[in-house]
């Protein structure tokens, strides 16, 4: 069809472009004029196409149509009039003349909401439903029949932004342009608007928009967010007119903690606090409002009001003065009417409109990836000065962001002042759990309390997944770019470095690892985790495939990997902080967000990991560390309907628990690593030294307290007792005491119910027959000691050579000589199957022997060996899933596959 475009913005210029990709003809662009010397885009897009364009200020004069305009109209021969987003009045000769009328694009659900701001009225009554409308164009206000409409639900906290942006602007161009290919087809209908439910409302401007504080907080929201951000609700504070934007209601079971803000007419002062302006209705319940604006314009954060004026300018390096002269240039591309950008050049005052806004951010962005700007910093820094300051300070890590309040409990030991968080940490800041819950953590070694700690509920969980959701679908790290995510998290990996001497001490006192062990591996590891996979967050990718339906048409096909969302990490309390890092490193590297729970008996490593993420940039929101029970926390997790993915390491028995809640809560993606019974198979043409070696590291590395600790050792038969011999003489060596003493081997168990079944586990053993050669006992001292115990005569039916100890507990049976199937099936007869090894100097002996073995992992002449690089994962039911590796990304992805015709 012929077809004359009547409107402007950028809504038009759309509704322009996809009609002329549906093989119609414009005929002519019927827009604005020029302000400021800029074109309206939908002027721009046509002229660029050659397609005539006509700038008349207006139709009519004196209730009259202009003929000169209505005769130039006319002359295009258009067949259909289209009017996308218009502001002028057309007269009916224009309207009426072409052979299919005119349809008009309406942003409500007609007949409700007929007038000009239809967006603003949908948000200040409250509706639940939203949409728009395509009708016929007649003579009264937005009365004419109708041809399609489409609905939205309309979210608690919509502005006329977010709602226009998530559905009105991109839904309405669809719509608009399936109207016309209705009409094309004839099948267009025409439904005459009900009288029931009609409602008219005014225009929106800033002189009517005036906050009437005798009302509900409800109704003060709809209200805020329905003028949010033109014209924008105001009132009277400390004497002078101030805007209100970004409000969201609350919980209203929350303290309100800050300063009281004196406001005329309202029921109760506000309360500014760090999250922003707490506004009450007259019902007494509360809503939060981010951003103010004063009469001059400048824009602020509410939760900045009662600060100082602007902080001190900051001297720019060379580098700076580079970026500077580079955004000057931006801002004289933007701002073309106005001749030379002083520091006091004001961005709105010079013409700026919304998209200009848009526009500088990407700017910045191209110049300056790690600099993440939101259209808020724009508004809120107006003058190029203003400008350059706050990009240079966010350009430095010193973006003016609210500081980290910490309630630190600090101890002086091991050399060292340590500094531990203790309370939960949600949405970016240290809060204290619902009803002030609070349990004591114990130190193992002498078995008194370190410190009480905060105790997550139930809707402690949900305030935490609902943070994590927002960051994850609102926030910048969901929009940061893959880069300057690594570069946040390996910022994280160096201050872990700067703080390891205190996290391997908060890791002894509260988990029982010795010290040096807690250095290298506990913490060491965790860095070297967080290191390695901040490099793969600008890595990965998908593949493009040749399909078979190709013919006859051209097709192609490519995947997608993206991220679950939000991801829920439950881990265990034998490595605090390296299984922390294990999950949460791959977690966030594919670019999720994560609520953390760590082992009710062992949170203080992850508080404390909390507090170095918020301190190394990482967004509000994005981690998310809530100690507590697994029955109460680790459960409403598991069912939560907003948690994509779990990742679990602990027990097999909790792990198919975990799975059950999982699959019929939301069918969310899982990854189990679970209990272990891993065989070490040891030959007689072994290397012995290293062989005994290895073998007590296997068993009693990190006092046993070890996932893939060797559960059972087979020892071929003709060196079996001297393999026994050695093992009890280096045993008998070890030295067990406070982990914190350099010279410790071995420390105590991590808690009393774990020391108590350690002790009941090897009361079986003997129960049993098999021969405790040594240990076997609590050492008698305070704390949770237990003795490094050795059982040889251990066979197949007996209880300790089925079941894991997760304790320092050597479990030694014998093979004869020769008989490697016979060894490999009795090392296989278990269901589990996380880790394996083998010891022999015969190649290929060794390589037989690993190709048989069921498990994730087989050790070669070595064990406990393991790498960030290599996957790590078990077989059966020691679960499915890899931590680690490249593997261990795509735990934390989903594959999206796109087939495209052309």
């Amino acid at each position: 069809m012929r077809i004359a475009v009547i409107g402007q913005s950028l809504f038009g210029q759309e509704v322009y472009k996809e009609l002329r990709k549906d093989g119609h003809t414009i005929v002519g662009v019927f827009t604005v004029p020029d302000k400021d010397g800029k074109a309206d885009p939908l002027a721009t897009e046509a002229e660029k196409d050659g397609v005539p364009v006509f700038k008349f200020p207006r139709w009519r004069l004196k209730g009259q149509a202009i003929q000169e305009v209505v005769t130039q109209y006319k002359a295009t021969g258009a067949e259909l009039n289209v009017l996308p987003f218009c502001s002028q009045f057309i007269p009916m000769e224009v309207i009426d003349h072409p052979r299919h009328g005119s349809i008009i694009y309406h942003p409500s659900l007609l007949p409700r909401h007929r007038g000009a701001s239809a967006i603003n009225w949908t948000l200040i009554h409250g509706d639940k439903k939203g949409g728009f409308t395509v009708f016929w164009a007649d003579d009264g206000l937005d009365t004419g029949p109708i041809l399609l409409q489409r609905e939205c639900d309309v979210e608690p906290n919509d502005t006329v932004n977010t709602i226009y942006k998530r559905f009105l602007f991109p839904e309405g161009v669809k719509g608009t342009v399936e109207a016309v290919r209705l009409i094309a087809e004839g099948k267009a209908p025409k439904i005459t608007q009900p009288a029931e439910g009609a409602t008219y409302e005014c225009i929106q401007k800033k002189d009517n928009a005036k906050i009437d504080w005798n009302q509900s907080a409800e109704a003060l929201h709809n209200w805020i967010r329905g003028n949010d951000k033109v014209p924008g609700a105001w009132a009277e504070v400390d004497g002078q007119k101030v805007t209100f934007y970004g409000s969201s209601l609350v919980d209203n079971g929350t303290a309100v903690n800050g300063q009281a803000l004196e406001i005329p007419g309202a029921s109760q002062p506000g309360i500014v606090t760090k999250s922003g302006l707490v506004l009450f209705g007259n019902d007494g319940k509360t809503l939060l409002v981010k951003n103010l604006q004063f009469e001059d314009g400048k824009m602020i954060a509410a939760a900045q009001y009662f600060r100082s004026g602007s902080s001190a300018a900051v001297e720019l390096t060379e580098e700076e003065k580079t970026f500077a002269v580079q955004m000057r240039a931006v801002w004289q591309s933007i701002l073309s009417n106005v001749s030379q950008i002083e520091d006091s050049t004001d961005f709105f005052k010079s013409g700026a409109a919304s998209m200009d806004v848009v526009r500088l951010v990407e700017e910045v962005k191209l110049r300056a990836s790690s600099c993440q700007l939101q259209n808020e910093d724009v508004y809120m820094n107006t003058t190029f000065q203003d400008f350059i300051q706050m990009c240079v300070r966010k350009l430095r890590g010193e973006d003016d962001e609210e500081e980290l309040v910490v309630d630190y409990v600090e101890k002086n030991i091991n050399n060292m002042t340590i500094k531990m968080p203790h309370q939960l940490f949600i949405n970016g800041e240290f809060v204290d759990a619902e009803g002030g819950k609070t349990y004591k953590t114990i130190n193992p070694t002498d078995g008194t309390a370190i410190c009480d700690v905060s105790l997550a509920q139930i809707s402690d969980v949900d305030r935490a997944v609902g943070a994590a959701k927002e960051a994850f679908e609102e926030g910048e790290w969901g929009k940061m770019n893959p880069r300057d995510r690594g570069r946040l998290i390996y910022r994280l990996a160096d201050l872990m470095e700067e703080h390891q001497e205190e996290l391997a001490t908060i890791e002894a006192i509260d988990s029982g690892a010795v010290y040096t062990l807690a250095l290298k591996t506990h913490v060491g590891m965790s860095i070297q985790t967080f290191r390695y996979f901040a490099g793969w967050c600008d890595k990965i990718q998908g593949s493009t495939i040749p399909i078979n339906q190709a013919r006859p048409n051209r097709n192609l096909t490519f995947t997608k990997k993206e991220p679950m969302g939000v991801c829920a990490i439950v881990i265990p309390w034998n490595y605090p902080l390296m299984m922390l890092a294990w999950k949460t490193a791959a977690c966030l590297a594919a670019g999720n967000t994560v609520v953390l729970k760590p082992a009710q008996v062992t949170p203080l490593t992850a508080l404390k990991f909390a507090e170095l993420a918020a301190r190394a940039g990482l967004p509000k929101g994005v981690i998310n560390i809530l100690p507590g029970s697994g029955a109460l926390v680790g459960q409403r997790l598991s069912d939560h309907p907003d948690v994509r993915k779990l990742g679990f390491t602990g027990s097999t028995e909790i792990g198919k628990h975990i799975m059950k809640s999982c699959a019929v809560s939301n069918v969310k993606k899982v990854s189990l690593e679970l209990g272990g019974k891993s065989p070490l198979i040891i030959f007689s043409d072994c290397e012995m030294d290293k062989a005994v070696r290895m073998g007590m590291s296997s068993v009693f590395f990190n006092k046993g307290e070890n996932c893939i600790a060797a559960g059972r050792l087979f020892v071929e038969d003709s060196i079996h007792d001297l393999f026994v011999q050695k093992v009890v003489e280096e045993v008998k060596k070890m030295k067990i005491g406070d982990p914190l003493d350099r010279s410790t081997d071995h420390g105590p168990q991590n808690h009393k119910a774990h020391l108590d079944k350690l002790v009941e586990y090897c009361q079986t053993g003997v129960k049993e027959g098999a021969t405790l050669v040594c240990g076997g006992r609590q050492v008698q001292r305070p704390g949770f000691f237990f003795e490094p115990t050795v059982f040889t005569d251990v066979q197949d039916h007996m209880f300790i050579a089925k079941e894991e100890s997760f304790g320092p507990v050597m479990i030694i049976s014998k093979f004869k000589s020769g008989e490697v199937d016979d060894v490999l099936r009795r090392a296989n007869a278990t269901e589990y199957g996380l880790a394996s090894g083998v010891f022999t100097r015969d190649i290929s002996k060794a390589l037989y022997v690993s190709e048989r073995l069921n498990a994730g992992t087989v050790f070669v002449n070595t064990y406990n060996k393991t790498d960030v690089a290599a996957p790590f994962g078990g077989f059966k039911q020691s679960g499915f899933g890899k931590d680690l590796g490249q593997d261990a990304l795509n735990e934390y992805l989903k594959t999206k596959a796109v087939t495209i015709e052309y």
